[in-house]
């Protein structure tokens, strides 16, 4: 009996390829706060794993990159830049967060896994 791993995985690599992409939108907002006229990005979980399909086939990169929408900011700038910095670091971190716990819960169906084939 073969192993489909896209089944015995989960949506958990989906989520972490999701967080890898989120750290590349929210980095280059911090990298482009003082950047007058740049407008911040962010990517929606919920939208884009609402993509994938029913067999767990996750949306591809340059496709997730074009769901990143712009940011409404708490407080207009004078320079029109819309990337508050306190509000992406806190978003930063979080998605750091998430990506913490995404891996451990891969971690741990792949010990499951493992665990199976070998019989104990």
């Amino acid at each position: 009996m073969a192993i489909s791993f896209e089944n015995a995985l989960g949506v958990h690599p989906n989520a972490l390829d999701f967080r890898v992409q989120r750290t590349k939108v929210l980095a280059s907002n911090l990298a482009n706060v003082d950047t007058p006229g740049y407008l911040a990005r962010d990517l929606s979980f919920k939208t884009v794993m609402g993509k994938m399909t029913p067999n767990g086939v996750q949306p591809q990169v340059p496709q997730m990159m074009a769901e990143a929408k712009y940011a409404m900011p708490y407080q207009n700038s004078k320079d029109g830049n819309t990337v508050e910095l306190g509000v992406e670091q806190a978003k930063f971190a979080q998605n750091n967060m998430d990506f913490q716990t995404s891996l451990t819960f891969l971690n741990m169906k792949l010990s499951g896994l493992a665990k199976a084939i070998e019989g104990r």
